[in-house]
């Protein structure tokens, strides 16, 4: 099969506009004095990326009214170039922040928002002595909030990463061979992913979480339980790396399930298809199709006002009426509890489809809804597609077609 790279390469004069940038910051100081939160101080890279346009190093303070500030340790002449942002200041480091506060608002903030969940102890402490008189409160969550709804202009970069993997899916389809380690078959997509645009590094919020590309597990890998907080994990490299694709060779008629992250600009794609080389035993192939249809059965059901809580229920009943109630998202004692997560700026970020959670769809969200069944240490199933959330229902960002791939 040929392949025609997507002309949709990243280069370096992408630019988040400014229009995004003020929207954004008016949502989060709306939130803000909403909380009774003074102002909120960023740290967290992708946070500072998505408030002020540029990722380099340094500290955002967002006033709950007036003008945010970014203060830049390196490289402020990027930074400058990057950001629309209008007040851009040089700094040696956070010890320099309360003089500088000062001298610009008059005073320090009585309450500081601080992104509670990513920023280290250390730095908390220190920042208890720099600002001995706040009183901090966590701003995360409002981060969050503003996040979790895309605009237009978002949805559209997340279709722009939509056609990266197609073509990359596309070319899984030429490029896996009997024979084949699952790591050597990663390696191989990667590369090409790379060459056509992927921007390489997936991000995502949680410490605990390990971001990789390679989640391809073919046959008994497939059934391989571990640590990943996932239904199958995989064997991994080695007891250091336990989870994703390891050194079995594929073999003839047997499920490949590849699960690959593509990033384009900072916004990501998160996928999954099962390939096969041949034809697939019927257990295995009724299985796959069983994921897709337990897929395209929540697709129909998601619209605004519809819980997440209901959506998971959804796709277990689902599963359960087509005889999959022991293998859905995992073996018995060792099941997930989500089916689906919030996709942007991060892999893996707000809302999660999750079984017990209240929080509602709303338009503007984008999710990656992933059903997967393991059969222990035999094979997994799955499918994994994106979608956004619109005024009357949903809407498929995916652009790889919901099948099985022979090869």
């Amino acid at each position: 099969m040929t392949t025609t790279p997507p002309q949709t390469i990243s280069t370096g004069d992408f630019r988040i506009p400014e229009t995004e940038i003020s929207q954004r910051i008016a949502t989060l100081q709306a939130s803000l004095k909403r909380h009774k939160i003074d102002a909120a101080l960023l740290a967290q890279r992708i946070d500072i990326l998505y408030f002020s346009g540029t990722a380099q190093s340094g500290y955002l303070f967002i006033p709950a009214a007036g003008a945010p500030r970014l203060f830049i340790r390196r490289h402020f002449p990027r930074a400058v170039s990057e950001s629309p942002l209008v007040n851009i200041h040089p700094i040696d480091g956070l010890k320099d922040l309360p003089a500088r506060l000062k001298d610009r608002y008059g005073q320090l903030p009585g309450t500081l928002g601080l992104e509670f969940n990513v920023l280290p102890v250390r730095t908390y402490r220190y920042l208890q002595k720099l600002f001995p008189d706040s009183e901090f409160e966590d701003a995360a969550s409002l981060v969050h909030q503003t996040r979790m709804i895309k605009s237009p202009w978002e949805v559209a970069q997340l279709e722009l990463t939509a056609d990266l993997s197609r073509s990359v899916f596309d070319y899984m389809r030429s490029a896996i061979r009997p024979g084949q380690t699952e790591m050597e078959l990663s390696g191989i997509i990667e590369a090409y992913a790379r060459k056509i645009g992927h921007g390489g590094g997936l991000r995502c919020r949680d410490f605990l979480t390990d971001l990789y590309s390679w989640h391809i597990l073919s046959g008994s890998s497939g059934g391989r339980l571990g640590h990943l907080d996932s239904p199958a994990s995989g064997a991994g490299t080695s007891v250091a790396f336990p989870c994703g694709a390891g050194y079995k060779r594929l073999a003839a008629n047997e499920p490949v399930m590849i699960d690959f992250g593509t990033v384009l600009n900072g916004y990501h794609m998160d996928e999954t298809r099962m390939f096969s080389l041949g034809p697939l035993p019927e257990e295995i192939h009724a299985a796959c199709r069983a994921t897709i249809e337990i897929l395209q059965t929540l697709q129909q059901a998601m619209q605004p006002g519809v819980t997440m809580d209901a959506v998971f229920q959804l796709a277990v009943q689902t599963a359960e009426a087509l005889g999959y109630k022991e293998q859905f998202l995992g073996p018995p004692g060792f099941k997930t509890t989500f089916i689906g997560h919030g996709v942007g700026l991060d892999l893996v970020e707000p809302p999660i489809v999750a079984r017990g959670r209240q929080d509602k769809l709303e338009p503007g969200m984008v999710l990656a809804i992933e059903p997967k069944m393991v059969f222990e240490n035999r094979f997994c199933a799955g499918i994994e597609s994106m979608l956004t959330i619109t005024e009357t229902g949903c809407r498929l960002l995916s652009r790889v077609p919901e099948d099985i791939f022979f090869c």
